[in-house]
């Protein structure tokens, strides 16, 4: 296949909620709101105009719960509700990608970032280049010399050296950097007061996660206290993490 082919894998899930809170209120003639609808739409057509895709495919998430909720039973348990005028875009939303031509891929039981990850995974086999755009830094993990992110918000681009230079590590060690610092977001455990700057420096010593467990008596003060008080947890946080 040709090298010129490039893939454009969209993270719609990250764009709807994004695009509803960067706009103000917006509904339609019959008070319907449209705010986040207007604003996907509007993101998808300067994206698709400033990075010309030959295959393209837009993921949300499926409604409903994935196996992660099998593994953990708390997680994103803290995650308020979804509000009521965003919810009522999504189908609308849906099919308007769908009349644009776009695939619109849901899968039920996994994430969109699963099924991202898949797709990109077989560009790859096929030999193309791949352009994940998102917001969600867990799909920095899938970063290699033929997969980038984009964050359309400040056009941002991120390859393997980005990803470096943001959290210290390379894309190989990202989902044992977040087991690490955990996820507040998704309710994901991680080692007690193990920030940013310690899980990149564990990582540099270490390598992986598994080496730091096994070298655990090494970490030293009440860190290394919270890291061996997490170390039964730690293999259940990084399942989590793994898309």
């Amino acid at each position: 296949m040709p090298k010129n082919n490039l893939f454009i894998l969209v993270d719609g899930s990250s764009y709807l909620f994004r695009a509803f809170h960067a706009l103000p209120p917006l509904s339609n003639f019959k008070g319907e709101p449209t705010g986040a609808i207007v604003g996907v739409v509007n993101m998808l057509n300067k994206l698709f105009s400033d990075y010309p895709p030959t295959h393209v495919a837009v993921v949300f998430d499926a409604p409903g719960k994935t196996f992660r909720n099998d593994l953990y039973a708390e997680y994103k348990a803290h995650r308020p509700p979804m509000p009521d005028d965003l919810r009522v875009q999504i189908e609308p939303l849906q099919q308007i990608i769908r009349d644009m031509g776009l695939p619109l891929i849901i899968e039920t039981g996994v994430e969109a970032d699963d099924v991202i990850g898949t797709l990109a995974a077989e560009a790859t086999r096929m030999g193309m280049q791949t352009l994940i755009s998102t917001g969600d830094k867990d799909l920095m993990q899938l970063v290699n010399e033929h997969v980038t992110l984009i964050n359309t918000m400040g056009d941002i681009r991120t390859d393997a050296q980005g990803v470096v230079d943001k959290f210290g590590v390379s894309p190989e060690q990202i989902i044992d950097f977040l087991a690490l610092v955990g996820d507040t977001a998704d309710n994901i455990p991680g080692v007690y007061k193990c920030g940013p700057k310690t899980a990149a420096k564990w990582l540099a010593q270490y390598q992986t996660l598994e080496n730091l467990i096994e070298h655990a008596d090494e970490i030293k003060g009440k860190i290394g206290e919270n890291l061996r008080a997490a170390l039964d947890q730690l293999p259940l946080s990084k399942q989590l993490t793994t898309i």
